[in-house]
């Protein structure tokens, strides 16, 4: 784990914290030859490629309806339970998003400005999973999109050892309202979703997160679904001041890292004392931790970095566009006026990201390795499409005209220009 002062930063240093997400170039030439596979052979592809990765041979890929029933009777109530109250916040949450369905506006001589909001025809939710399982993602990709009013809504998730997906994400594919489940992981499973294939419906837009081969398949195949974001391994970012509580700090930053050994934690603080006792914590804790292996591979990407002020600390944020941000200081408020990048944001020192990515309702599946300055996290406009409107009659037009054919000839559109004339020839 990288200790230093931001100023003391090396370039090489600096450029390993900053440029996440490079290795998605290394990958790209073996993707693309798993998605040209698919596109071109369809299920056969699939088939083949699941036995190659995922080690099982199945023959159907769409799980039927009584398994996934059969999965859910299967669950603890205790967990269903805690799955119906995440399903619960979701959906509040993202009800609170969804934009008015039409609207207009009077722009004044008769003419009226609209815009009609429709949602998208058909999304396909990728679920991670194989040797773990990710109901939560279930839950994050699925749930807004039936907010959204999406009719059909197909999810994809890699099977297990045993050729099958785990009860738990079956069930929470159920509670979200998943219309299709398919038992398809990895490269696959997202050109799957793009083209089409005898078993796999295509589909308008692929979303959910997923490691550096998903993550690279969906830049790839946007010429044919588009994607929501890249999303890649997982990484927090904590601004702390010396009223944090370093166990706590130091907690999250365990918790970030057992995501994926590539995980990445970093700690900017304006405190040297606070930098040394979470560095010490970070050390007992990771001892005792029941993912120690993971957690010990993606502590070699973590930092502590002290800062002369919380400005400094705030500057390197944004710079550094974290897919999660906790902001644990004395007035959090003054330092969330100030953040410009980021997925999500966790404000104060009990609101861990393991908050958001459960149960309060915000959406966990964001922009990650700096994609946070140009992306907005999965959010129910991912679902959504507008068309303007124009409502203009023939006294409004007549005012329009002189400057619309003024333009449109001067651009050399002629045609374009008699298309208004035409309508008023009868009054020359």
């Amino acid at each position: 784990m990288l200790c230093k002062n931001i100023l003391e930063l090396t370039r090489e240093e600096k450029s390993r914290l900053m440029d996440r997400g490079c290795e998605l170039l290394e990958v790209k030439a073996n993707v693309q030859t798993i998605v040209d596979d698919v596109r071109k052979k369809g299920d056969t592809s699939i088939k083949y490629y699941t036995k190659k990765f995922d080690g099982v041979e199945i023959n159907s890929f769409e799980v039927p309806k009584e398994d996934i029933e059969q999965a859910y009777s299967m669950v603890d109530s205790e967990i269903i339970e805690a799955i119906q109250l995440s399903a619960s916040n979701i959906r509040k949450f993202h009800e609170a998003q969804v934009p008015e369905k039409l609207w207009y506006i009077d722009v004044g001589d008769g003419v009226k400005l609209g815009q009609k909001c429709s949602p998208l025809e058909s999304i396909g939710a990728y679920v991670p999973g194989g040797s773990a399982s990710y109901p939560s993602t279930a839950l994050m990709t699925i749930i807004p999109a039936k907010v959204a009013g999406v009719k059909k809504v197909i999810m994809c998730t890699p099977p297990g050892p045993d050729g099958n997906i785990n009860p738990l994400t079956l069930a929470a594919a159920k509670v979200a309202g998943a219309d299709k489940v398919y038992s398809i992981g990895g490269v696959q499973a997202i050109a799957a979703m793009a083209f089409g294939t005898e078993s796999v419906e295509k589909v308008t837009k692929i979303v959910g997160p997923g490691n550096v081969y998903v993550t690279t398949a969906k830049m790839l195949i946007r010429d044919h679904a588009e994607i929501d974001f890249p999303a890649g391994p997982s990484e927090v970012l904590i601004i702390a001041d010396d009223t944090a509580d370093p166990k706590m700090v130091a907690s999250d930053i365990i918790a970030q890292s057992e995501h994926d050994p590539c995980a990445v934690s970093v700690l900017v603080t304006s405190s040297s004392k606070l930098a040394k006792a979470v560095e010490q914590e970070v050390n007992i804790q990771s001892t005792r931790a029941k993912r120690r292996n993971i957690i010990d591979e993606a502590l070699q990407n973590a930092a502590i970095l002290v800062a002369a002020s919380i400005e400094e600390c705030v500057q390197f944020s944004n710079e550094f566009a974290p897919e999660h941000l906790e902001i644990m200081v004395s007035e959090p408020d003054s330092v969330l006026e100030n953040i410009d990048n980021a997925g999500s944001i966790f404000v104060g020192n009990f609101a861990p990201v393991s908050a958001g990515d459960y149960t309060s309702g915000t959406n966990h599946v964001l922009p990650t390795a700096g994609y946070a300055k140009m992306y907005s996290g999965l959010n129910v406009n991912h679902f959504l499409k507008y068309s303007t409107i124009q409502k203009i009659d023939k006294p409004a037009l007549k005012k329009l005209s002189n400057a619309i054919i003024l333009i449109a000839e001067k651009e050399g559109l002629y045609a374009h220009a008699d298309a208004v004339r035409m309508r008023f020839m009868e009054e020359d």
